[in-house]
Protein backbone atom coordinates (compact mmCIF):
# COMPACT_ATOMS: atom_id res chain seq x y z
CA UNK A 1 0.00 0.00 0.00
CA UNK A 2 1.46 3.33 -1.05
CA UNK A 3 1.57 6.13 1.50
CA UNK A 4 -0.81 8.95 0.64
CA UNK A 5 1.17 12.17 0.26
CA UNK A 6 -0.47 15.56 0.65
CA UNK A 7 1.00 18.79 -0.68
CA UNK A 8 0.40 21.85 1.50
CA UNK A 9 0.83 25.55 0.71
CA UNK A 10 -0.54 28.93 1.75
CA UNK A 11 -1.53 32.13 0.00
CA UNK A 12 -1.70 35.65 1.32
CA UNK A 13 1.11 36.07 3.84
CA UNK A 14 2.20 39.44 2.44
CA UNK A 15 -1.05 41.39 1.99
CA UNK A 16 -2.27 44.05 4.41
CA UNK A 17 -5.89 42.90 4.22
CA UNK A 18 -7.92 39.72 4.42
CA UNK A 19 -7.35 36.24 5.81
CA UNK A 20 -4.43 33.96 4.99
CA UNK A 21 -5.47 30.78 3.18
CA UNK A 22 -3.96 27.31 3.00
CA UNK A 23 -4.79 24.20 1.05
CA UNK A 24 -3.83 20.54 1.25
CA UNK A 25 -4.12 18.21 -1.74
CA UNK A 26 -3.63 14.48 -2.25
CA UNK A 27 -3.29 13.93 -5.99
CA UNK A 28 -4.57 10.78 -7.68
CA UNK A 29 -1.74 9.16 -9.71
CA UNK A 30 -4.42 7.54 -11.91
CA UNK A 31 -5.86 10.95 -12.84
CA UNK A 32 -2.90 13.25 -13.61
CA UNK A 33 -3.41 16.98 -14.10
CA UNK A 34 -1.25 18.68 -16.74
CA UNK A 35 0.11 22.16 -16.14
CA UNK A 36 0.45 22.18 -12.34
CA UNK A 37 2.91 24.91 -11.34
CA UNK A 38 3.51 27.52 -8.67
CA UNK A 39 0.26 29.54 -8.62
CA UNK A 40 2.21 32.81 -8.86
CA UNK A 41 3.57 31.77 -12.28
CA UNK A 42 0.11 31.06 -13.75
CA UNK A 43 -2.43 33.44 -15.24
CA UNK A 44 -5.68 33.91 -13.34
CA UNK A 45 -7.56 32.05 -16.08
CA UNK A 46 -5.13 29.09 -15.95
CA UNK A 47 -5.31 29.00 -12.12
CA UNK A 48 -9.12 28.92 -12.22
CA UNK A 49 -9.07 26.11 -14.81
CA UNK A 50 -6.55 24.08 -12.80
CA UNK A 51 -8.39 24.66 -9.50
CA UNK A 52 -11.52 23.11 -11.01
CA UNK A 53 -9.47 20.17 -12.35
CA UNK A 54 -7.82 19.63 -8.95
CA UNK A 55 -11.18 19.64 -7.14
CA UNK A 56 -12.53 17.14 -9.66
CA UNK A 57 -9.56 14.75 -9.93
CA UNK A 58 -7.65 14.82 -6.63
CA UNK A 59 -8.13 11.95 -4.17
CA UNK A 60 -8.70 14.57 -1.48
CA UNK A 61 -8.42 18.33 -1.04
CA UNK A 62 -9.22 20.86 1.66
CA UNK A 63 -8.99 24.64 1.96
CA UNK A 64 -8.79 26.52 5.25
CA UNK A 65 -7.95 30.01 6.48
CA UNK A 66 -6.91 32.07 9.45
CA UNK A 67 -8.71 35.34 10.09
CA UNK A 68 -7.31 38.85 10.29
CA UNK A 69 -7.95 38.69 14.06
CA UNK A 70 -5.90 35.48 14.33
CA UNK A 71 -3.10 36.99 12.21
CA UNK A 72 -2.95 40.03 14.50
CA UNK A 73 -3.08 37.88 17.66
CA UNK A 74 -0.48 35.20 16.84
CA UNK A 75 1.50 36.71 13.88
CA UNK A 76 1.35 35.88 10.18
CA UNK A 77 3.68 32.87 10.29
CA UNK A 78 1.76 31.19 13.10
CA UNK A 79 -1.56 32.04 11.42
CA UNK A 80 -0.29 30.52 8.14
CA UNK A 81 0.73 27.35 9.97
CA UNK A 82 -2.66 27.26 11.71
CA UNK A 83 -4.47 27.51 8.36
CA UNK A 84 -2.24 24.71 7.02
CA UNK A 85 -3.02 22.53 10.03
CA UNK A 86 -6.76 23.12 9.55
CA UNK A 87 -6.49 22.13 5.86
CA UNK A 88 -4.46 18.97 6.60
CA UNK A 89 -6.80 17.90 9.40
CA UNK A 90 -9.81 18.31 7.08
CA UNK A 91 -8.43 15.83 4.51
CA UNK A 92 -10.36 12.59 4.04
CA UNK A 93 -8.66 10.15 3.75
CA UNK A 94 -5.85 11.37 5.97
CA UNK A 95 -2.38 11.38 4.37
CA UNK A 96 0.59 9.42 5.68
CA UNK A 97 3.03 12.24 4.84
CA UNK A 98 2.71 15.94 4.12
CA UNK A 99 5.05 18.00 1.98
CA UNK A 100 4.91 21.68 2.85
CA UNK A 101 6.11 24.59 0.73
CA UNK A 102 8.65 26.74 2.56
CA UNK A 103 10.73 26.42 5.71
CA UNK A 104 8.17 25.43 8.36
CA UNK A 105 5.68 22.63 8.91
CA UNK A 106 2.37 22.95 10.76
CA UNK A 107 1.95 21.10 14.05
CA UNK A 108 0.13 17.98 12.89
CA UNK A 109 0.21 14.34 14.00
CA UNK A 110 1.45 13.28 10.54
CA UNK A 111 5.08 13.11 9.37
CA UNK A 112 5.86 16.37 7.55
CA UNK A 113 8.68 17.70 5.42
CA UNK A 114 9.26 21.34 4.48
CA UNK A 115 10.56 21.94 0.94
CA UNK A 116 11.81 25.38 -0.08
CA UNK A 117 10.22 26.27 -3.45
CA UNK A 118 8.27 23.02 -3.20
CA UNK A 119 5.50 24.55 -5.33
CA UNK A 120 7.96 24.40 -8.26
CA UNK A 121 9.15 20.81 -7.65
CA UNK A 122 6.23 18.88 -6.12
CA UNK A 123 2.97 18.65 -8.10
CA UNK A 124 0.86 18.16 -4.94
CA UNK A 125 2.30 21.35 -3.42
CA UNK A 126 1.70 23.21 -6.70
CA UNK A 127 -1.92 21.98 -6.60
CA UNK A 128 -2.27 23.22 -3.01
CA UNK A 129 -0.78 26.60 -3.98
CA UNK A 130 -3.38 26.92 -6.76
CA UNK A 131 -6.33 26.08 -4.48
CA UNK A 132 -5.11 28.41 -1.72
CA UNK A 133 -4.55 31.29 -4.17
CA UNK A 134 -7.88 30.92 -6.01
CA UNK A 135 -9.80 30.63 -2.71
CA UNK A 136 -8.08 33.72 -1.29
CA UNK A 137 -8.63 35.71 -4.49
CA UNK A 138 -12.35 34.80 -4.40
CA UNK A 139 -12.55 36.00 -0.78
CA UNK A 140 -10.82 39.28 -1.67
CA UNK A 141 -13.33 39.85 -4.48
CA UNK A 142 -16.11 39.26 -1.94
CA UNK A 143 -14.47 41.78 0.43
CA UNK A 144 -14.10 44.23 -2.48
CA UNK A 145 -17.89 44.22 -2.90
CA UNK A 146 -18.20 45.34 0.74
CA UNK A 147 -15.19 47.71 0.80
CA UNK A 148 -14.85 48.96 -2.82
CA UNK A 149 -12.89 52.06 -1.75
CA UNK A 150 -9.70 50.00 -1.23
CA UNK A 151 -9.47 48.46 -4.73
CA UNK A 152 -9.04 44.91 -3.41
CA UNK A 153 -10.19 43.51 -6.77
CA UNK A 154 -6.99 44.85 -8.33
CA UNK A 155 -4.24 44.30 -5.73
CA UNK A 156 -5.84 41.57 -3.55
CA UNK A 157 -4.77 43.40 -0.41
CA UNK A 158 -1.06 43.66 -1.19
CA UNK A 159 0.72 46.87 -0.11
CA UNK A 160 0.63 48.61 -3.49
CA UNK A 161 0.87 52.39 -3.79
CA UNK A 162 -2.86 52.49 -4.62
CA UNK A 163 -3.78 50.42 -1.54
CA UNK A 164 -1.63 52.55 0.77
CA UNK A 165 -3.17 55.72 -0.71
CA UNK A 166 -6.67 54.29 -0.15
CA UNK A 167 -5.76 53.42 3.46
CA UNK A 168 -4.61 57.02 4.03
CA UNK A 169 -7.74 58.41 2.39
CA UNK A 170 -10.36 56.09 3.92
CA UNK A 171 -8.69 54.84 7.10
CA UNK A 172 -8.11 51.31 8.31
CA UNK A 173 -11.07 48.91 8.04
CA UNK A 174 -11.83 45.77 10.02
CA UNK A 175 -10.39 43.72 7.13
CA UNK A 176 -6.89 45.19 7.62
CA UNK A 177 -4.08 43.50 9.54
CA UNK A 178 -3.25 45.96 12.31
CA UNK A 179 -0.06 44.08 13.24
CA UNK A 180 1.49 44.85 9.83
CA UNK A 181 3.88 47.83 9.81
CA UNK A 182 2.25 49.86 6.96
CA UNK A 183 -1.17 49.59 8.64
CA UNK A 184 0.32 50.45 12.06
CA UNK A 185 2.00 53.52 10.53
CA UNK A 186 -1.26 54.75 9.00
CA UNK A 187 -3.09 54.21 12.31
CA UNK A 188 -0.33 56.18 14.08
CA UNK A 189 -0.50 59.00 11.47
CA UNK A 190 -4.24 59.34 12.10
CA UNK A 191 -3.67 59.61 15.86
CA UNK A 192 -0.99 62.29 15.58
Amino acid sequence: MNVLIAGVDEAGRGPLAGPVYAAAVILDPARPIDGLADSKKLSEKKRDYLAAAIMERALAWAIASSSVEEIDAINILQASLLAMRRAVEALQPAPGLILVDGLYCPAVAIPARAIVRGDASEPAIAAASILAKTARDAELLRLHAVYPQYGLDRHKGYPTAAHLAALRAHGVAIIHRRSFAPVRRILAERLS
